[in-house]
């Protein structure tokens, strides 16, 4: 099962994303530990291309919990990079 996961930073937070980058990162490739698979992800940025303002993932696993659990987990949920998340059910249409 597929769920997007689009986050926002919030306002304060570019000190904050760049000091847990790398922790967000390996957090990252540990995926599969939460029984989690990346599909695509990536920064959001602002319409000059080079800032970042939040994220968006597609993650594929087996329930909402599991993706939920993995979110809560990363660095830039526990250290207050991210001001708005939101997971939903995406079904990828062929």
């Amino acid at each position: 099962m597929l769920f997007s996961v689009f986050t926002l930073d919030n306002p304060d937070a570019m000190d904050k994303r760049k000091a847990v980058h790398g922790a967000h990162v390996a957090h990252l490739k540990n995926a599969k530990a939460f029984g989690v698979t990346i599909a695509v992800g990536g920064p959001l940025v602002s319409d000059d291309g080079a800032t970042s303002i939040g994220s968006l993932m597609v993650l594929e696993t087996s329930d909402r919990a599991s993706a939920e659990k993995f979110n809560r987990a990363d660095p830039f949920h526990q250290n207050g990079v991210w001001g708005k998340v939101e997971i939903r059910r995406f079904d990828r249409k062929e």
